[in-house]
């Protein structure tokens, strides 16, 4: 399960991906591992391509972080469900998403006083819905051709095309939906997000400055919190309606917004920034609160104040990934292979469990030889939508609705000075 924050997190990678990955050259005639040349063509032709003129940016580590998310979420769905936390891989990409794109609006307010409301919901349209879509035809007809004899139902396939599959699951379970798409309860959950909160930030930075702004973000992370107590305390919910539910769910992708609108550490500079060993302590922190939350199992804990705490934890983390990627801690997200994945997370987490189940109903394989099977086909088929799918409409957004566009400078920093591979150029279609 995992996000689309995966949804607006696959923003996507640009010039410092690109440089990185371009000076690191492919020598002709070497003999590499057929998954290495897999990830090596799909980050190069991916970068090449994010390298001309424009509209996607990139922050070093975070398309590893993405990466990371969904190799998470796919492990844990194909082999590991009691020690890969795939549920976290979702909280990952809810966070995520919520920096990117408040990062994004906040650059677009700060360049021409407004967010275009017209433009974000485009971009997330192009962007979003036609590989949702494909991949749930395709199941549909999957299903109806006798592949998957699952039992799928006009109600619950309607439910996923509206974007309220979450609901659907709360309210009936997951039968009746499309075979292997139960997943998308949380690309509903990021939908219902972000139908409100580019509204919600315009009107916010009419009237407030930024620490105002990431107070009220706070604030409501709080009622949230108060809303989940409630839910199970007085109400007797459980997991079912706290894990899926957007209105107890929406403080993770908040998280990642309060820190894209105050501290951004690819925005922000200040000279009161703490110094490497208060941000040392700060992850050694920050990481013992994640254990926490994976230690205790006290179920009032867990779904009631788990998705609180890492959130907060992921603050120091998310900032010390973004502004110090160079330290060995976070260094190999930028590898090739987490950047390669990073780029195709979204296909990725969508078509991972139709390969899994496929593969579990007509392959005579062993636990682990089945999952080494799914994921080289997952990458596959995920590498073939980002071509034919993804890049297209990306191309067809920019034809049919393309306009004069201003990049936009980041003036990210590092510990030592402005970053130079932060990414060179934002701008916002």
């Amino acid at each position: 399960m995992a996000s689309s924050s995966l949804l607006a997190t696959h923003i996507g990678a640009g010039t410092g991906i690109g440089k990185t990955i371009l000076t690191h050259t492919h020598p002709v005639g070497t003999m590499l591992p057929a998954w290495q040349h897999v990830f090596y063509w799909t980050a190069r032709s991916c970068v090449e391509d994010r390298m001309k003129p424009s509209e996607e940016f990139h922050i070093p580590s975070l398309d590893g972080i993405r990466g990371l998310a969904a190799l998470m979420v796919f492990l844990s769905h194909a082999a590991l469900p009691n020690l890969i936390p795939g549920g976290f891989g979702v909280t990952i990409f809810f966070f995520l998403s919520g920096y990117l794109i408040t990062t994004l609006l906040r650059r677009e307010y700060a360049s021409t006083g407004a967010i275009s409301l017209r433009n974000f919901y485009l971009r997330r349209v192009y962007r979003i819905l036609p590989p949702l879509y494909i991949v749930l035809a395709t199941c549909v007809i999957l299903d109806l051709a006798g592949v998957f004899n699952s039992d799928m139902s006009v109600r619950g396939v309607v439910a996923q095309a509206v974007q309220m599959t979450n609901y659907y699951i709360i309210a009936f379970g997951q039968g009746g939906l499309a075979p292997a798409t139960s997943i998308m309860w949380s690309l509903a959950v990021e939908e219902h997000f972000y139908l409100l909160f580019p509204l919600a930030l315009s009107l916010l930075y009419r009237r407030f400055d930024v620490h105002r702004i990431a107070g009220i973000l706070l604030s409501v992370c709080g009622v949230v919190l108060l809303w989940r107590a409630f839910m199970v305390f007085a109400v007797g919910y459980g997991h079912d309606y706290t894990y899926f539910a957007t209105d107890t769910r929406l403080d993770s992708l908040l998280y990642g917004c309060i820190l894209g609108v105050w501290g951004n550490p690819a925005l922000d500079r200040s000279e009161r920034t703490p110094g490497k060993l208060t941000w040392l302590a700060l992850l050694v922190i920050s990481f013992a609160v994640l254990l926490l939350t994976f230690v205790i199992r006290s179920e009032s804990f867990r779904e009631v104040f788990r998705y609180s705490l890492q959130g907060i934890a992921m603050f120091s983390i998310f900032f010390c990934a973004v502004r110090f990627h160079h330290w060995p801690a976070f260094r190999w997200l930028e590898s090739r292979p987490m950047r390669a994945l990073g780029l195709i997370s979204y296909t990725f987490y969508l078509v991972h469990v139709p390969c899994l189940e496929l593969l579990k109903t007509y392959a005579d394989l062993g636990k682990w030889s089945r999952t080494a099977v799914a994921f080289v086909l997952t990458v596959a088929v995920s590498t073939a939508m980002y071509y034919l799918v993804e890049r297209r409409m990306a191309a067809l957004r920019r034809r049919l609705h393309g306009r004069k566009k201003r990049a936009l400078s980041i003036s990210a920093t590092t510990e030592s000075g402005p970053a130079t591979e932060v990414g060179k150029k934002l701008s916002l279609s």
